[in-house]
């Protein structure tokens, strides 16, 4: 019984390893390949994520900050992680994210009979429905005219990004404003600061129990069993009886609100107001984020931290070296290209293994 119970645990830690392997090479691949870019590109690697480092770890501030820069990644992370669970391309995040942060925007400067915490919940809420809202209406396309996710996400993207400037531009537009913006949130509308004088709020603690939320939901639920099922073989769910657009709404409905509420985290807690045009690229961020954690909701909020330590060390990096600051977005693509390829990955690191045992072979033979 002991020897069962010993096997079981070994094979479990066997199997989280072969989990986290992929993305952790994968990362360190992507370092290395950064760094070969900063050499060809006449700087120095060491120096430069050194001053990563500093930036993002050595101190509380920048450790504050990482956490505030990865907590929007951690919501598009989710995103685009829970839709690729049920086979889902989502990359409409950005889009959501605006809309989420335009209606979050606008309930928190003119919704003012809300009393107390109740209008920023209602702000938040209302963020993560209107992202969801657009997912929705994704899954509907596929389903109803067989249009492909991946097209129509991106054209909504688009879209929604204009509507957005429109309404930010004109009817939406605060007084007197030299620049595209809405007007100020009410202060009862503005999520609580973890950290005075910082960008980090109690967004953070939401996300963290929304990841652990969808985690239970997909080992623990039937809902979940479904999801995985259509994920793993489409035509095995169909004919075993799952309700697939069913689970094809479900989905993108929680893959829109999560990148909404990215968006509503943005205006409710760090800038106060939607601005035009605020989001540099957040949505698509989530990609690698959900990439990096093998699609695990518990696992995008390691792999975001990451991301947001890259994104706080750059701005030491570009303060400090000469190495331009669009380094860590080169770092987050060779990310992307690695996990997506996780048998270029696993060929690279059996390859050792693999000489090693033609040169035994070949002492052998000659022996």
């Amino acid at each position: 019984m002991i020897n069962r119970k010993e096997r079981s645990y070994t094979q479990l830690v066997r199997e989280g390893l072969d989990k986290i392997k992929v993305p952790f090479i994968a990362f360190l691949l992507a370092l290395v390949c950064g760094a070969i870019t900063i050499i060809i590109s006449g700087y120095s690697p060491i120096e430069a994520y050194r001053a990563i480092i500093v930036g993002s770890l050595t101190t509380k501030r920048g450790f504050v900050l990482s956490l505030a820069q990865a907590t929007p990644i951690m919501f598009t992370g989710l995103a685009f992680g829970i839709a690729y669970r049920v086979r889902l391309i989502n990359l409409g995040s950005e889009g959501q994210l605006y809309i989420g942060a335009m209606v979050s925007a606008l309930i928190g400067a003119h919704v003012s009979f809300l009393p107390g915490f109740s209008h920023v919940l209602v702000a938040m809420i209302a963020g993560a429905v209107a992202g969801g809202l657009v997912g929705l209406l994704i899954s509907w396309l596929k389903i109803a005219f067989g249009a492909h996710e991946v097209i129509t996400s991106l054209m909504l993207n688009e879209l929604i990004i204009l509507f957005t400037s429109y309404l930010s531009i004109g009817p939406a537009k605060a007084e007197n404003s030299p620049i595209s913006q809405t007007d100020m949130i009410l202060d009862s509308a503005r999520l609580v600061k973890m950290v005075p004088r910082s960008q980090l709020t109690i967004a953070l603690l939401v996300v963290i129990a929304i990841a652990v939320i969808l985690q239970l939901l997909l080992s623990k639920t039937a809902l979940g069993y479904e999801m995985n099922a259509v994920g793993n073989n489409l035509l095995a769910a169909r004919v075993g009886g799952i309700h697939v657009h069913k689970v094809y709404h479900f989905t993108f409905f929680v893959s829109g609100a999560m990148a909404g509420l990215a968006g509503a985290s943005f205006v409710l807690g760090v800038f106060g107001r939607f601005i035009d045009h605020f989001s540099n690229g957040i949505g698509f961020a989530g990609i690698s984020v959900a990439a990096l954690a093998g699609y695990s909701p518990v696992g995008v909020l390691f792999s975001a931290f990451v991301i947001g330590i890259l994104k706080a060390g750059a701005l030491t990096l570009q303060r400090t070296t000469p190495v331009p600051i669009e380094f860590v977005s080169v770092v987050q693509a060779f990310i992307v290209v690695f996990v997506a390829a996780p048998k270029m990955v696993n060929s690279i690191t059996s390859s050792p293994r693999v000489l090693g045992n033609f040169i035994k072979r070949k002492v052998v033979t000659r022996g």
